[in-house]
């Protein structure tokens, strides 16, 4: 009996033990491989360190770019976070030292905004700042359990569940696809198995489990499929066919820079008929008639540095672009370029297909790497098969390649550009072939040293140290001028870029997205307060000077005749706002400006016959500004409509579709 009792005792402290860890359970770490532009970037690890408490690690690189967290969450009984740390560097290398904490209706959260305390009352998620894709999955798993399919954000927004689509993979497992709106411009795809994510996909960054990686690309296609489906819907509905339209009482902005008052604009298939005095003769009552008056009607303008995706094409339309080069994706861009042009997907005319080439090493581009010069020769080749019209060059190709690719490039009729190699400078890349250089740092680069590693972030922090003391009267510049003169190089300054790059504060609303900030989604607007190159103390003002200096640079090269072309290489429509704008500040009169985002670059893609002008016989790629860019350039953000390929398109619908306000 004492033996059996004995016996009961240990039993009951044996199950209690059990029932002890599987309330406060440690599981093993569950592991994600994070995959960027198709190759293994870097790892993302789940740990339940006891009940509703968990901590995360996630890191990737991106040629030297990449974030890295350490992160904390305690979730309550409901699935709600508590308390939540976030520690590490993000994307840009900004040291992250995020908090939250909730206790009695209040929460507390220190992030880039600073420290806040608010009332909380428990059943809002804190999405943070910055940190590891640990939200997703904690919001998704809230969402699938709400009545409502929505879940309210704290301090502000809201999540929605707009489907959650049942898929069974080829290998007989069954998943469950949600489609989360509230959060960015496209809606939120994350793949769960019951309350677990397995898979996160969104553009090229991958995040999947490992024991689902060799579902990746299967889960990639549904994905896709999925996604076009949703874009051609919205094209439908946001499309309105024009046959016969006219313009009235508008004023016209001509290919030589002038304004024309007072002009009606006859439009019938796609086609500029005609453009008279208002009044000047009878209007057809038959025609869509759209009053102009104290409106300024442009070409559609030309965004020359992009990359595009099925995503991006509605915000060009919405912010007066219809035509783009893009310069550097994948071989199956004009699979792409065909949905815009047939308004199967929204989108501009890709007016110039440039295929990208790198070579190896940890800095590589991650897209289309030639690990010799053989293979390099055979890419250009094969873009020119695919109809290409250039090449782009990145950093990690190797100095002595860029001869024998660029003369390849060249007998077949195409141009070459791009970043400047490592370890060679602009002059040299020049004199070997280049016919155009991407980005005004790779200028600045020329006269530091062509010792530096540009594969790296110093091709930034460099410029941003040193660009202030350029010397635009040294032989050094001056030579460099005549040469890039002489040779007809086009530059690609991409200004706005480096405004973020070197003028954003951490905590403080980027000057390059000041005036648009309060117009997108509450939890996009933070990239706007996310800071650019770490810097502190003298670096700021040592930065800011760097960056005036870049367009002192921008002006000097237009003045003495250097063709400058205006690209974004970043958010469509609205970037493409700011570089005008900065062309403008840089002291490139306005009109002139204007004429370098319509008719000079339609010259230069070789479209003129067609776009770049308003002009009997040509196309009807117009745009409606409620104001007149011509006495403040800031009104070409005020795009009221957009036609193109003989459709009408309403900023305000396009942008609606996106979750973003309307400049009205």
């Amino acid at each position: 009996m004492k033996y059996i009792c004995s016996l009961l005792f240990v039993l009951l402290i044996t199950q209690s033990c059990k029932k002890s860890l599987n309330e406060n359970s440690t599981a093993e770490t569950v592991v994600y491989d994070v995959v960027f532009r198709e190759s293994l970037a870097g790892t993302y690890k789940k740990t339940q360190t006891a009940k509703g408490q968990y901590s995360y690690y996630y890191t990737y690189t991106d040629r030297g770019r990449g974030p890295e967290y350490n992160e904390d969450i305690t979730l309550n009984a409901n699935n709600f976070i508590t308390n939540q740390t976030v520690k590490g560097i993000n994307y840009s290398k900004v040291a992250i030292d995020e908090s939250f904490s909730s206790a009695d209706g209040t929460a507390k959260s220190e992030n880039l905004f600073g420290t806040s305390t608010a009332s909380f009352n428990g059943d809002q998620l804190y999405f943070r700042f910055d940190g590891s894709p640990a939200i997703y999955e904690v919001l998704a798993q809230l969402l699938l359990k709400s009545k409502t399919g929505k879940i309210a954000l704290y301090p502000k927004g809201e999540a929605e569940l707009i489907k959650n689509i049942p898929l069974t993979l080829d290998n007989g497992t069954t998943l469950e696809l949600l489609v989360i709106k509230g959060l960015d411009l496209n809606a939120t795809y994350v793949w769960m198995q019951g309350d677990q994510m397995v898979c996160k996909i969104s553009g090229n960054l991958h995040i999947v489990r490992k024991d689902f990686s060799d579902s990746r690309l299967e889960m990639k296609k549904r994905q896709d499929g999925i996604e076009d489906d949703s874009l051609i819907e919205v094209a439908k509905e946001l499309t309105h066919e024009v046959d016969k339209v006219i313009i009235q009482n508008v004023n016209v902005f001509t290919k030589n820079g002038e304004l024309l008052p007072n002009r009606d604009v006859v439009i019938e298939n796609n086609t500029i008929q005609a453009i008279y005095k208002t009044a000047e003769q009878s209007v057809d009552q038959d025609a869509l008639l759209i009053d102009g008056t104290d409106k300024t009607l442009m070409p559609g303008m030309f965004d020359m540095h992009t990359h595009n995706d099925k995503f991006r094409g509605l915000l060009h339309l919405a912010g007066g672009v219809t035509s783009v080069r893009d310069l550097a994706n994948n071989k199956q861009l004009k699979t792409l370029a065909d949905q815009f042009e047939n308004n199967e997907i929204i989108g501009p005319h890709i007016v110039t297909y440039c295929g990208i080439i790198d070579g190896p090493g940890p800095f590589a581009n991650q897209r289309n790497v030639v690990e010799t010069l053989e293979e390099g020769l055979a890419e250009i080749q094969d873009y020119k098969n695919l109809g290409y019209q250039q090449i782009k060059l990145y950093s990690s190709i190797k100095p002595e390649w860029v001869t024998p690719l660029t003369n390849k490039a060249h007998d077949l009729g195409m141009r070459v550009s791009g970043h400047i190699p490592a370890f060679m400078d602009a002059t040299q890349a020049i004199n070997q072939g280049y016919n155009e250089i991407q980005h005004i740092n790779m200028l600045f680069l020329n006269f530091l040293s062509d010792t530096i590693d540009t594969r790296t972030p110093l091709r930034f922090t460099m410029p941003a140290q040193h660009g202030a003391d350029l010397d635009l009267k040294s032989k050094k510049y001056t030579d460099f001028v005549t040469l890039l003169r002489e040779k007809n190089i086009l530059i690609d300054p991409t200004a706005a870029i480096f405004e973020n790059k070197f003028l954003a504060q951490v905590g403080q609303v980027s000057p390059t997205y000041s005036m648009v900030e309060d117009r997108f989604p509450i939890i996009y607007q933070r990239s706007f307060y996310a800071g650019g190159l770490p810097q502190e103390g003298e670096k700021i003002q040592r930065y800011n000077a760097s960056f005036n200096k870049m367009l002192e640079v921008i002006a000097d090269l237009y003045n003495k005749g250097v063709q400058i072309v205006p690209g974004t290489d970043g958010l469509p429509g609205f970037l493409y706002h700011r570089e005008l704008e900065l062309y403008v500040k840089a002291g490139i009169p306005v009109n002139e400006v204007l004429k370098l985002a319509t008719i000079t670059s339609a010259e230069i893609t070789g479209v003129s016959d067609l776009y770049g002008s308003i002009e009997k016989g040509k196309k009807a790629d117009l745009i409606l500004i409620d104001g007149n860019p011509l006495q403040d350039i800031s009104d070409i953000r005020k795009v009221e409509w957009t036609m193109t390929g003989g459709n009408l398109f309403y900023a305000q619908e396009l942008y609606q579709a996106k979750g973003i306000k309307h400049f009205k």
